[in-house]
């Protein structure tokens, strides 16, 4: 009966205020958001880009010893299970990075330099029998040869031209590498020390995971340089017997410029490719082009269908356009250096994308039970 006199009483009458409708639907507050947080996510980035270019004297050594220490991280880990002591296998490690790269980088160089003009004169007679057939087409490529030393020679100033003299460009070059070299002897030695630092400050029980996503990072880095090595060595000896057995003029140049090439995914292969069947044009003939471009056709079939699935497919998971997308915004930020580094540092942040992605899927309480196997000596570049 009291419940019924105050729900009768005199401000039983009074109904409550009505909130307001909201200015914007649901849908659309929603999509605000979601700009909100993309402009933020942009801000960062760019923010991140800027200060990479603004230091990019030390950032540079820093992303080439982790490709380096990618490359012949295996051997390092072959070598502390031999019971060797981690500063004399990283020592070791980085000896041989020394040799393998420099002598790559000798043998490259070397082959592009005796057999340059040699390329050169038979992409402007290419050029040539081009324009004869395409008008205006062929005589601007016939220009673009013609004039290709002067291009180089040309960029090589611009390059050059914020720099007092070219030793001192040599001496910066010289430099870089020392400290990539340095760098990557750190970076194997003491990566057991970086993860017992990252435990130690993490926040909360973010540690195990957050070494986690370093390793699949890392891992993927590591998969894309032992892939793409392995890969651009078949891929230019196969293209060097192609091209001496059909005997096209500069042959081992042509595979030490696939060599190059193939570190740059998609864009490095085609431009590599049509280089090696515009000479066979020039010097052998419209057949003998034929047979360079099955050659090139029979070994991209070759890598794209069974060597980067058998060797890439598990630690580098990327989208073509993604890859594409990638060596664009790299070539705007740092030119060919930064082509050559965007692919894996893409490959990268696509690990640790989703390694995010398999954790939150799982549910936050699945790390637990894991976090006992994720000890300093697993770490990214241990392991």
């Amino acid at each position: 009966m009291q419940n019924d006199s105050e729900e009768n009483g005199p401000g039983a009458g009074r109904e409550r205020p009505r909130s307001s409708p909201p200015l914007l639907p649901v849908q659309a507050r929603r999509a605000a958001a979601w700009c909100l947080v993309a402009l933020l996510l942009a801000a960062v980035a760019a923010l991140v880009v800027w200060l990479c270019i603004e230091l990019s004297a030390a950032v540079t050594p820093v992303l080439l010893a982790l490709l380096g220490s990618g490359l012949l991280g295996p051997l390092h880990r072959r070598l502390v299970a031999m019971k060797l002591n981690r500063s004399l296998a990283a020592g070791l490690t980085c000896a041989v990075l020394l040799v393998v790269v420099g002598g790559a980088g000798y043998i490259v160089v070397s082959a592009l330099v005796d057999t340059g003009d040699q390329i050169i004169s038979s992409l402007r007679q290419a050029a040539k029998d081009l324009s004869q057939h395409f008008g205006a087409a062929g005589t601007s490529l016939d220009d673009l040869a013609s004039r290709s030393k002067e291009l180089v020679t040309k960029f090589g100033g611009t390059a050059a031209s914020g720099l007092l003299t070219g030793v001192s460009a040599v001496g910066q070059f010289l430099a870089a590498s020392v400290l990539a070299l340095l760098l990557t002897f750190f970076f194997l030695r003491d990566a057991d020390k970086a993860v017992r630092t990252l435990h130690h400050w993490a926040p909360g029980r973010s540690a195990p995971q957050l070494e986690k996503m370093a390793r699949r990072g890392f891992q993927s880095i590591e998969g894309f340089m032992r892939g793409t090595t392995f890969i651009a060595l078949i891929d230019a000896v196969c293209i060097t017997v192609g091209l001496l057995i059909l005997r096209v003029p500069g042959a081992v140049g042509l595979g030490a410029l696939v060599f190059v090439g193939a570190y740059i995914p998609y864009l490095g292969a085609f431009i590599s490719g049509a280089v090696a069947i515009l000479v066979a044009l020039a010097d052998r003939g419209f057949v003998i082009a034929l047979w360079a471009l099955g050659v090139v056709l029979a070994v991209q079939v070759l890598e794209g269908h069974v060597l980067q699935p058998m060797i890439q497919s598990r630690t580098v998971k990327m989208h073509p356009a993604t890859v594409l997308l990638a060596i664009t915004a790299g070539a705007s930020v740092a030119g060919i250096l930064g082509m050559l580094l965007s692919v894996p540092l893409t490959a990268a942040v696509t690990g640790i994308l989703h390694e995010l992605r398999e954790h939150y899927a799982a549910g936050p309480d699945s790390a637990g039970p894991d976090s006992g196997d994720t000890g300093p000596a697993a770490s990214p570049a241990s392991s």
